[in-house]
């Protein structure tokens, strides 16, 4: 058995500081983020969801989109099917806890199919960008894989919001559908516009040595 390297500050910063920025990043979102977004846009502006929900989401899909592109596409899949579920159990008991908060227990969003639909999505933008990238380092194919994914994903999500959605949230897509698409497809061509961006950057770093195998 080989012995493990040196502690570097590189493995601090991956394994420590980053986590701990996500982690900030994630409760700051609806904690300060979007009150502030909502009082400077106003309550009716599509930017302080993007700015909260949105954001959140792109986290969630963004690791396995990374993954997938940057090693393989069993990593991305791997890793959508654990960021997903986060996504699902946290999003269901908020909805779930708000709706009984004001008096309406009757709202279980645990069973409602269009937030399993993020724990689906997840893994299929993490397959789907590699499986078609293939380990390729050119920005075109990977900004190309990363749309595809990104776009496949995103209307998958508002079918299934405006489909199968527990009644609150499909009244929502439905009152609105134009709305709820452009909330739903912005963040996610932006996410695939970004991800490509860092895998391109990090290619031949030590978070991306360039020899990724079993895509």
């Amino acid at each position: 058995m080989t012995e493990t390297g040196k502690l570097k500050l590189n493995d601090i910063t991956w394994g420590i500081i980053i986590p701990l920025l996500v982690g900030i990043l994630i409760i700051a979102l609806p904690t300060f983020l979007g009150p502030g977004a909502k009082h400077l846009f106003g309550e009716m502006s599509p930017i302080p969801v993007i700015l909260t929900f949105g954001l959140a989401q792109m986290i969630v899909l963004g690791i396995p989109l990374l993954l997938g592109l940057g090693w393989n596409k069993w990593a991305g899949g791997a890793a959508g099917f654990l960021m997903g579920s986060v996504f699902y159990l946290a999003y269901a008991g908020l909805f779930s806890l708000d709706y009984n908060y004001y008096g309406q227990p009757q709202w279980n969003f645990f069973r409602d199919a269009s937030m399993l639909g993020y724990i689906v999505n997840a893994i299929l933008i993490g397959y789907i960008a590699g499986a078609l990238s293939k380990g390729s380092s050119n920005f075109k194919r990977m900004l190309g894989a990363a749309l595809t994914a990104s776009l496949t994903t995103a209307v998958f999500q508002w079918v299934l919001n405006y489909t199968v959605a527990l009644e609150p949230a499909r009244n929502m897509t439905i009152a609105d559908p134009p709305y709820s698409f452009f909330l739903t497809v912005v963040p996610q061509i932006a996410l695939a516009i970004i991800v490509p961006i860092i895998v391109k950057i990090s290619y031949g770093s030590e978070f991306l040595p360039g020899s990724r195998q079993g895509y």
